[in-house]
């Protein structure tokens, strides 16, 4: 049997969570890449492997395309872009937050809803990243035009899908109150 529970976050709620963003990007900034893309997989590492809810380890997965996009060297992120899943990463590496993790069942909620959160405003970087790595493996596609490179192809494509990235961020920046995307910024 499950149970399904929904619940809506108030503007106090959300600035709560704006705010904890805000500090996890202030510790950013005094620690280095590695080290927090480190802590951020050991944390992964510690829910996969332990005994938490459904809803949490779907939701922690989604973390692993942040490292991902990191760490990938043909993908290359602009410097605020990095700066951001940076930041997101770095309140998932900090054990401090609402709900001690080690209470049973509970203990990832807050975990849970910021991920959800980052996900959605990271959500043009997922996308391209995702795309990105489809057109890498996609031989067939790179040789349709045999006058380019696979690193000359590789680079067209990643400038095209920043291009649309921050087209996207800027449009959903655009849209009034009360369209279908909310207005809520995490950076």
């Amino acid at each position: 049997m499950t149970l399904r529970v929904t619940f809506d976050l108030e503007d106090k709620d959300l600035r709560y969570f704006r705010a904890s963003m805000k500090r996890a990007r202030e510790s950013s900034i005094k620690t280095s890449d590695a080290e927090i893309i480190a802590r951020a997989g050991q944390m992964i590492e510690e829910v996969l492997n332990s005994n938490v809810p459904a809803f949490v380890l779907q939701r922690v997965e989604k973390l692993t395309s942040l490292i991902a996009m990191l760490e990938d060297p043909e993908w290359s992120l602009a410097s605020q872009e990095r700066k951001n899943v940076l930041a997101a990463l770095a309140y998932f590496a900090d054990p401090e937050d609402i709900i001690p993790d080690n209470v049973p069942v509970l203990g990832y909620i807050d975990d849970a809803i910021m991920i959800e959160l980052v996900v959605t405003e990271l959500q043009h970087e997922i996308d391209a990243f995702a795309d990105f790595c489809r057109y890498r493996k996609d031989e067939k596609a790179r040789n349709r035009n045999p006058d380019l490179s696979r690193e000359e192809y590789l680079d067209i494509k990643r400038r095209e899908l920043h291009s649309r990235m921050r087209r996207r961020r800027q449009a959903m920046r655009g849209r009034p109150t009360g369209a279908t995307r909310t207005r809520f910024r995490l950076f």
